[in-house]
């Protein structure tokens, strides 16, 4: 069976942000990490020099200068500098603990920026209530009613 091809990763967390109410992303994770002084020194001084170029070499999203209910997905297709340029972010999670996932997807939402390296897609309305739950499928279950 073929591998699926995806267009877009993201790295993100357990928690939601407030602003879009979607999981935190790395940049996010890791700033809380440094803001809350859960890191050593060293390793909030290697996060800045990885934020720092990021800032450098990857542009900032106007949607996310305005703080809009969006989440950024780097592009799959260009995303092999950037995840490597990621992976001490990802080391330091692991070492604080700080529980992550690599997300792919064809269906990120309304994209509303894009540049070489990156998407920023709305979030709104991403998560959906469905009241019906689904019936149980275990024997168990069934043999109980």
């Amino acid at each position: 069976m073929a591998q699926p091809q995806f267009k877009y990763v993201r790295i993100q967390g357990k928690e939601l942000a407030k602003n879009t109410m979607y999981a935190k992303g790395i940049f996010s994770m890791c700033w809380q990490l440094v803001q809350k002084d859960a890191m050593e020194k060293e390793d909030a001084d290697l996060f800045r020099e990885i934020d720092g170029w990021f800032a450098d070499h990857l542009p900032w999203p106007p949607p996310c200068q305005r703080r809009e209910a969006v989440a950024c997905w780097f592009k799959t297709e260009n995303a092999e500098e950037m995840l490597k340029m990621i992976r001490p972010a990802l080391w330091l999670l692991e070492k604080y603990h700080h529980p992550y996932f690599l997300v792919y997807t064809n269906s990120p939402g309304e994209i509303v920026y894009e540049d070489r390296y990156q998407i920023a897609a709305r979030t709104d309305g991403y998560l959906e209530i469905d009241e019906e739950l689904q019936p149980s499928w275990s024997p168990a279950d069934t043999e109980k009613q």
